[in-house]
């Protein structure tokens, strides 16, 4: 008998209800690959954009597809070359699609040993905001003793960017809804409300002025934020794509350094310097809805599919 595994797939563009629960063949890990038994896997924007078709144009999807980037698993089998990992160890990383399942295919250079005792929904949560935050930070070119101001602070990607600002030496400050202003005092962000007047009230606290600005929640800060800064050149984007008609940079960070950037999470993660808030978990046949509350925004830290 064939062996088979669960996964979430989709076979065309469209709402969340396009994606539906079946059963799969078991692949083989080719050379450079791992296959890994999933334990929990993260989402991400990209998930519900890829499903809808918004990024069609740029990121076309083959179909059928399993959505889901970031994952968290125990490795069950390794490519014939693959000689970094065995089966038993326990990873994390960032594999481009098919975390939504029992098992998934990840290129072995995009994962790394996942830290004893961290859980696996933290795990699954990290990776791209790690290589994210990392990769804006370098983008920005933030360094000690410098004020950034991080716009959706309290989302997956800006909580870890707002830490890792601190662990540089940076102030930080954070816009959030005032339900999540204790949230990010917890991380070491002073906060702000988001919205209309944000450059005054940043202004306001930020006696020695901002050097540099993430936008990690694309709800129109750009003009503010360019504002404060002094000009678009030290402003950086991920969710705002009209940032060109500002002249601010989109942020994207590739596979390339995934691994050393996950082994410095992990280090932070153990060491106490980085945490990750688990907003919620979604079994494999709930996966619509946890793509629904993700497109809705306002989600502290991260949703985390669990195969059930």
């Amino acid at each position: 008998m064939t062996e088979t595994y669960r996964a979430v797939e989709f076979s065309e563009y469209g709402g969340p209800e396009v994606l539906r629960v079946v059963d799969r063949e078991m692949p083989r890990p080719g050379p450079g690959q791992v296959l890994v038994e999933v334990r929990a896997a993260g989402v991400n924007p990209l998930d519900w954009q890829l499903r809808s078709g918004a990024v069609a144009a740029m990121m076309p999807v083959e179909f059928p597809s399993v959505p889901g980037g970031d994952v968290a698993g125990v490795v069950a089998e390794t490519g014939p070359d693959v000689t970094d990992f065995a089966a038993g160890d326990e990873v994390f990383g960032s594999i481009g699609s098919g975390g939504y399942a029992g098992f998934a295919l990840a290129p072995a250079a995009q994962l790394a040993r996942k830290p004893e005792g961290v859980p696996w929904e933290v795990a699954a949560g990290l990776p791209v905001a790690v290589n994210t935050a990392y990769q804006v930070l370098a983008d920005l070119g933030v360094r000690a003793g410098e004020t950034l101001v991080v716009d959706g602070a309290a989302g997956g990607v800006g909580s870890v960017a707002v830490q890792i600002a601190r662990h540089l030496g940076a102030t930080v400050i954070g816009t959030a809804g005032a339900h999540n202003h204790a949230y990010l005092r917890s991380l070491g962000a002073e906060p702000v409300s988001y919205g209309e007047g944000l450059a005054e009230r940043v202004r306001a606290i930020a006696v020695q002025g901002v050097d540099a600005a993430f936008d990690a929640a694309g709800k129109g800060s750009l003009p503010a934020l360019v504002e404060l800064t002094g000009g678009p050149e030290r402003v950086v984007t991920i969710a705002d794509h009209r940032a060109a008609e500002h002249g601010v940079r989109f942020a994207f960070a590739g596979p390339e350094a995934i691994r050393e950037r996950l082994e410095r999470a992990a280090a932070l993660v153990v060491g106490g310097g980085l945490t990750l808030s688990v907003a919620r978990t979604y079994p494999l046949s709930r996966a619509a809805d946890a793509q629904r509350e993700s497109a809705g925004g306002h989600v502290r830290g991260k949703l985390i599919i669990v195969p059930d």
